[in-house]
């Protein structure tokens, strides 16, 4: 069984910081995220292992979801005491908003997706760029029943 990869790529502006650093993460800051998804499998009868418009409807509430929102550690107290009293778009989550924890994050939305339709997917892989020069990338392979 030959296997093939298919791939898009998207991209939001997001801000974040993150507390607990040492450096000039800990400050408030933004970066011109892109994000490629990576689709593995086996091909339908048609030749295709997904179409491109399904990974766009997965992939793309997200996005919009994040671009241009403040990406917020639930357990960050000064900002969310700056949030409550200067209402803005913010996305709280349960973790250090690392690019680990962002790719993580991601894959967590689009496999959960994925797992509910019916499709030959063998494995998904998400690379979170922050910059030009730095990513994180995770990946996860689903068994049969996924």
């Amino acid at each position: 069984m030959a296997l093939t990869r298919i791939a898009k790529e998207f991209r939001w502006e997001m801000g974040h910081r993150l507390p607990f650093h040492e450096g000039l993460c800990r400050n408030l800051h933004g970066h011109s995220y892109s994000m490629r998804v990576e689709i593995e499998g086996e091909t339908d009868s048609h030749g295709m292992v997904m179409d491109y418009y399904d990974i766009k409807t997965i992939v793309q509430p997200i996005v919009d979801m994040l671009d241009h929102a403040f990406l917020c550690d639930e357990g960050d107290e000064v900002m969310k005491e700056f949030f409550h009293t200067n209402p803005m778009k913010t996305v709280m989550v349960p973790f250090y908003t690392t690019a680990e924890n962002i790719a993580a994050y991601m894959l967590g939305h689009i496999c959960d997706a994925l797992a509910a339709t019916p499709s030959s997917v063998h494995r998904v892989m998400i690379r979170v760029y922050e910059t030009e020069k730095t990513y994180a990338e995770v990946e996860r392979v689903f068994t049969k029943d996924k």
